[in-house]
């Protein structure tokens, strides 16, 4: 039997080791998801609605255990982790019911005839999910598979195997029996999984996954959604509330030690406002303490891998090389655990590595530019990225027309980005194909099907 070892990153301590899905049992499961599919897809919408609520009210009976488990196996903040619990589990009802309007029929009328416009599910859905939200990921693609009448296949992270194999116990009992599976292990299950018969695959995580992703699929033409990442901007300009823009830059540059794919990655600030606005981000960067995610006053925990933090670590120190200034932190901390301290880079060239290539960790990357509104757009989107984006600005209309002039899925004027609940998440450029979220979002998981008939 193969196995692979979970480890805390606060402490570099094994958890537990975890057995390797074999290859023979991941075919096995896809099997067994492709026997069930027919069955569960014939269900009354409402019937597997009520199977999956039941999932969320034991998750929700289990958050505390759940959110343990994330901050051993990640290091989010326990707080955090029990609030992206609850958060799905609280809007759970509201959540499926918005799947359930995604597949009703539509009725289309044409002349002497009408055209029903069915929604059938496709197959059977292999949804691999990350580590940096390891409760809300997974939801966000196993409960649109599941809901919309697919079989899936999950596998979790290989750093948060423990949290994936909770979230499976909830949500499969009570299904029948092949329909929601799980299987465990690192980047070769995932290929694996995608190679195998599936019919979707369902995707967060690297842009570098994700084109081999797609390369894998192609051979089958399986549908895809992948959530890729990003390499947000926040456009200061001049005439700007300069204490929001600032709590905006290191919040969301700071917030889960900056492993979040739609981060504040890089920062554009107006020339004649960069000294005050760079001293309120170094005044507000310094109050984030790291520490354990059990510990109180902490505002980040460790970063999930050591891999992870060197990259970070070498950014830093290829960026200062080449002239940045190191305003705080980008000093290892000595003792066990993978820590890295908040950290602000002011005089930031755009074409550096650290301003080219994802972070994610948690480092305030600062750039000055003239101010003006055409050179502020194309610093944006000089970049393959297209997730998300900032925009602060005394100029509302200004805002909006520079929102509409950068090419991402979701761009925040004068707040941080995020929509209102049924907004679909999208992924523009090479930050995503397809997108999760919202009515069209589920959709994603569905065929649409034309049946055509005389009127009566």
């Amino acid at each position: 039997m193969a196995t692979f070892q979970d480890v805390d990153p606060a402490t570099g301590e094994p958890i537990a080791d975890i057995e390797i899905t074999s290859p023979e049992a991941l075919q096995a499961a896809v099997r067994a998801a492709r026997e069930a599919q027919p069955a569960w897809g014939d269900l009354a919408f409402a019937e597997r609605k009520a199977l999956l609520l039941a999932g969320a009210q034991r998750l929700e009976a289990r958050a505390d255990e759940v959110a343990t488990l994330a901050t051993r196996e990640m290091g989010k903040l326990k707080s955090d982790a029990l609030r992206e619990i609850q958060g799905w589990t609280g809007g759970m009802d509201e959540f499926l019911d918005e799947i359930g309007a995604a597949i009703e029929p539509e009725t289309l009328p044409a002349g002497d005839s009408e055209t029903a416009l069915v929604r059938d599910p496709l197959g059977v859905v292999a949804a691999i999910t990350p580590w940096n939200f390891p409760v809300g990921m997974p939801l966000e693609l196993f409960l649109p598979a599941l809901g919309t009448g697919n079989a899936c296949v999950f596998k979790p992270s290989e750093h948060v195997p423990l949290v994936g194999a909770a979230l499976h116990e909830c949500f499969s009992e009570g299904l029948p029996d092949g329909v929601f599976a799980l299987v465990q292990g690192a980047g070769d299950v995932g290929a694996a999984l995608v190679e195998s018969d599936v019919d979707m695959v369902a995707f967060v995580g690297s842009r570098a996954t994700g084109i081999r992703i797609m390369r894998a699929a192609s051979d089958g033409l399986k549908r895809l959604v992948l959530e890729l990442g990003g390499k947000d901007p926040l456009i200061v300009f001049g005439d700007a509330d300069l204490e929001a823009a600032a709590e905006c830059a290191v919040r969301h540059s700071l917030r889960n030690t900056g492993q979040v794919c739609c981060s504040v990655e890089r920062v554009y600030v107006s020339d004649d406002v960069a000294e005050r606005f760079e001293g309120l981000v170094l005044e507000k960067a310094r109050a984030w303490r790291h520490g354990s995610g059990f510990e109180d006053g902490v505002k980040m925990g460790p970063m999930v891998s050591a891999e992870q933090r060197a990259k970070v670590e070498a950014q830093v120190k290829v960026a200062v090389a080449a002239g940045a200034r190191l305003a705080l932190g980008g000093e290892t901390p000595a003792g066990p655990g993978y820590f890295y301290p908040a950290t602000v880079l002011t005089g930031v060239e755009h074409a550096a590595e650290i301003t080219r290539e994802e972070t994610f960790g948690p480092v305030v990357s600062l750039t000055r530019f003239s101010g003006d509104e055409d050179e502020a757009v194309r610093l944006a989107n000089d970049t393959p990225y297209g997730l998300g984006a900032n925009v602060y600005t005394g100029d509302v209309e200004r805002g909006r027309r520079v929102a509409r002039r950068i090419r991402s899925g979701q761009v925040g004027v004068n707040r941080y980005l995020g929509g209102a609940k049924g907004s679909p998440w999208v992924g523009a450029r090479q930050s995503g194909f397809g997108y999760l979220g919202g009515i069209e979002g589920h959709r994603q998981f569905t065929v649409p099907k034309s049946i055509s008939y005389p009127k009566v």
